[in-house]
Order: C-alpha cells, then sequence, then structure tokens
C-alpha cells in the first residue's frame, strides 16, 4: 500500500474514466501519468443507491467494477481513499435484511435505530422534529413491516435505500471495525467518513455533530486506522467553525469553502475574501473545487456577507454555462438545498482562463488538492445525462470511454491544467510543513509564495482576477504565464 503523499489526488467513480476499474488504471497510466499521486475511488462496492454511497457490504468489489485485485494493483502505484458510510447502510444490506426477518432475535437488531425506542411516550412533538437538523423536507423515518407483520420506524436521515446505523452498539462498532481494517488493508491510506456529522443521535438535540459523543466515535475510528497505518478524513458540509474543530483534533479536514469564495472572486474580481481565507486555513487539510456533490454554498457562510453569496449564486445561475435554478430543485431530485449542482467549468461560463486561475489558486493554497475527474478534464455540464436521469447531481457525473479521454486531453485547457498538477506534484515549494505568504495589495491582485520547508525552493503564483491573467515561478523561473 502507498502512503498519504503530499501529491494532487484524482476523485472519480470506478465507471466514470473508463468503464471499470481496469480502464481507470490504463488511463491513469497513460494521459494521466505525473498528473495525479492519489486517488479517490468513490463507492465501489455494491449497492442499491445513491451512486453507490447506499452500500450492502465493504467485503466485495462490485463485480461491474472489477475486484479486489484490480484495487490492490492501483494502491501499489498511488495513494488511495475509500468511502465509509458511517452513518448508514442499504435496507438490502444482510444486516438490515436479518433484522427485518427475525427482528429482536436478529444479531443485527441494535445495528439499527427505532422510532419505538428512541422517543419517550408522547414523543415526538412536533418541536422534536423541527429540532432535527435534516435537508430534506420530511422527518428523518422510514416505516418497516417485520417478517411477524408488525411494524416500526427507522431514522434514515438521507433516503429509502440509507437506513442510519446506531453507532454506540457493540454490535455496531465490530461492524465498523472489520469493514475499516478491510478497507485499509486493500490499499485506503486514508478513509473519508461519509456523513460522519449525523451519526449520533441524541434525545433534546438537533442530531448533528453531537458533543462530545460525535468525538467519542471518530476516535475510535482514529485508533483503529492509525493501527492499519491509515488516515482518517471526516466530511462534513458546515459552517468552518464545525470544520475547525477537526482540525483542532489533529485531524485531516475538507476546504469546501474555496470553491464558492474563488467563484465569488472571479465573478466579482476582488481578491480581499480569498486572500483572507487562504490566510486562516490550515496545511492538514485538502483542497477541493468540485466533487461529486454540487458546490456548496453552507461552506462560505460568514466568510463572505450574505450580499456577497447573493451576488455569487445570481452570477453562477447569470453568467455560468446551462447552470439553472431549476436544476437543483425538486424536479431533479435535489434533496440538499444548499448546494447548486454544476460542473466548475460551466459555473465558470466555460472560460478557459478563469478556469486555469481557479485551479492554481488551489494548487496554491494551503492543503492538498483534489481533483474531481470531470474538472481535470474541464468538462462542461452534461445536460444530457441530467435529463435522461432527472437527477440534478448528474449533471456533473459525464461518463467519459476511453476514446473521448483520449481526444479531451489535446484541449489545451486540459494540457495546461495538467502542466500545472505536474508542477505541484514535482515542486518541493508546496511542503505541507513549510512556509506560505498571501498578499493582495490591490483589489484585484493576488500573490501567494510558498516556500519549502528547507528554505531553498520558492514558487509564487502572481494574479489578477480582473483580467484572469497569471504568471507562476519557482525560484524566478517562469513556469507558466498566461500573459505572454
Amino acid at each position: 500500500m502507498k502512503k498519504l503523499t503530499n501529491e494532487v489526488m484524482l476523485i472519480t467513480y470506478a465507471d466514470s474514466l473508463g468503464k471499470n476499474l481496469k480502464e481507470l488504471d490504463q488511463v491513469l497510466s497513460n494521459e494521466l501519468d505525473g498528473v495525479v499521486g492519489g486517488v479517490h475511488v468513490l463507492p465501489f462496492f455494491p449497492s442499491t443507491g445513491d451512486r453507490g454511497f447506499a452500500p450492502e457490504e465493504y467485503e466485495t468489489v462490485d463485480p461491474k467494477f472489477g475486484d479486489w485485485s484490480d484495487i490492490d494493483k492501483l494502491a501499489e502505484k498511488y495513494y488511495l481513499m475509500f468511502d465509509f458510510m458511517l452513518n448508514h447502510i442499504s435496507p438490502q444490506s444482510k444486516y438490515f435484511q436479518d433484522f427485518l426477518e427475525k427482528k429482536e432475535d436478529s444479531e443485527y437488531y441494535d445495528m439499527f435505530l427505532k422510532y419505538s425506542e428512541f422517543w419517550p411516550e408522547n414523543r415526538p412533538t412536533a418541536e422534536d422534529i423541527d429540532l432535527i437538523y435534516k435537508r430534506k423536507d420530511k422527518a428523518p423515518f422510514a416505516p418497516v413491516t417485520f417478517a411477524d407483520g408488525t411494524t416500526d420506524q427507522v431514522w434514515n436521515t438521507f433516503g429509502d435505500q440509507q437506513m442510519d446505523l446506531d453507532v454506540t452498539k457493540p454490535v455496531t462498532k465490530q461492524f465498523i471495525k472489520d469493514s475499516l481494517i478491510n478497507l485499509a488493508r486493500h490499499g485506503a491510506s486514508v478513509i473519508r467518513l461519509d456523513a460522519f456529522a449525523y451519526a449520533i443521535k441524541k434525545l433534546d438535540t438537533n442530531d448533528f455533530f453531537v458533543e462530545p459523543e460525535i468525538w467519542d466515535v471518530l476516535n475510535e475510528v482514529r485508533e483503529i486506522l492509525a493501527a492499519e497505518g491509515s488516515e482518517v478524513l471526516p466530511e462534513i458540509h458546515e459552517h468552518y467553525k464545525i470544520v475547525r474543530k477537526i482540525t483542532d483534533h489533529d485531524m485531516y479536514s475538507y476546504d469546501f469553502a474555496l470553491p464558492l469564495i474563488t467563484l465569488y472572486s472571479l465573478y466579482s474580481g476582488k481578491t480581499n475574501r480569498l486572500a483572507d481565507w487562504l490566510r486562516q486555513s490550515p496545511m492538514k487539510q485538502f483542497t477541493t473545487l468540485d466533487t461529486h456533490d454540487g458546490i456548496g454554498v453552507v461552506d462560505a457562510k460568514d466568510l463572505l456577507t450574505q450580499e456577497e453569496t447573493d451576488f455569487t449564486t445570481e452570477e453562477m445561475y447569470k453568467v455560468g454555462a446551462n447552470v439553472k435554478k431549476i436544476f437543483s430543485s425538486a424536479a431533479y431530485n435535489n434533496l440538499d438545498i444548499y448546494q447548486i449542482n454544476t460542473t466548475y467549468y460551466s459555473a465558470l461560463g466555460n472560460d478557459d482562463a478563469a478556469y486555469l486561475l481557479a485551479r492554481a489558486t488551489q494548487i496554491f493554497a494551503p492543503g492538498i488538492p483534489q481533483v474531481y475527474y470531470v474538472g481535470l478534464l474541464a468538462g462542461e455540464n452534461d445536460l444530457e445525462l441530467l435529463e435522461s436521469t432527472k437527477e440534478g447531481r448528474n449533471i456533473n457525473r459525464h461518463y467519459y470511454d476511453l476514446e473521448e479521454i483520449a481526444e479531451t486531453v489535446k484541449r489545451p485547457v486540459v494540457s495546461n491544467l495538467f502542466d500545472l498538477l505536474r508542477f505541484r506534484n514535482t515542486s518541493s515549494a508546496f511542503d505541507l510543513d513549510g512556509e506560505i505568504k498571501v498578499e493582495n495589495n490591490g483589489d484585484n491582485d493576488l500573490t501567494i509564495t510558498r516556500t519549502s520547508a528547507d528554505g531553498q525552493t520558492t514558487a509564487v503564483l502572481t494574479a489578477d482576477f480582473a483580467t484572469k491573467q497569471f504568471k507562476v515561478t519557482e525560484n524566478d523561473k517562469e513556469i507558466f504565464n498566461t500573459q505572454a
């Protein structure tokens, strides 16, 4: 297994860069040689929904993608990240099916949160339901009928294919431990904990990021993975002060605020908010501009004013290429009102100059860059897939075959991006224990200086966000210049 290294990480589904894991390996070895050092393979387990995020188990690879030998081969060449859905599992899993069949006699009975056992008599009240932190317009419960004909409700935060787990019970803890060890031993140098903040349910709380109990769970996971030589990455879309708590506990975190703040800067030409954010960002993080979901809005709260946020979202609909409000609505099965569905390239109006500046900013930002596969290929909004599925997030989930990839990498914007990423992977200036200096002397300019830990290598990004022109140097040698 290759350990976590400070190189660009690709985010991709197993069947999005080629039709399976073998073809993904082929693309990585050929078109993407030197471009990325790590790969976040989005859920590749048997699943019943949400593009893999409703797993039945973690013991096998879905045969349509390949098998463990394909994963193990990737792990020899790249540091890998896998997802673990701490909060839920598919109702078609053997665990939930056994629970339905045997009820109290099931060895998995305690894995699931029963409505009848969670609430005291005469509850929940309307106030109880209102208090729950939720991102859909219904109470997070699903009716179930057991084999003996009796009924109950079980907690399901996200949908009918994702049944919540009671992470406090011994049987669930054992399931978590066994699953994590299996993933680590198949090459996961990082485990991304999807939706972990929903995992603790506690009476008279909003059931989201419940402290201190959530830290007990995270620390247990970290200890399991540390014994296997792997890291944990808790995933959360929320106010940056909550994310900073993860940093304070010395865990890797995500920078999900950077995407919207960067868009604001490119739309307005003003760099003050971006510079302020970069100055306070930690090195122990993964940066993003795009992921398999939409562009987060809630993540930038209080980093942009409400007026600046409104300006950015409206500008996205105005100048973005086929970015429409309806694509992030119930009409397109959007469950999260805090995200806007679009590719990052289309959010910038398919503007090559603006897009390359956005990526250059991400490369120089504190942390390790993650680049989503559609963004890596500067992909436009896939309206055909969107309309055929009526799934809003599919606008940013194009399927590339090998022939299309071979043609796409010839585009100047893609080849230029690849050059920037290769530079990021090979320059010691980006040491995570090095130094960073952020300057913005005028309204539109931004200068980011990265210096290696030994002080021997310095890389500088000098950019004008009004004209979208920028220059990159290393030890005063010009590496990239869009002004030339």
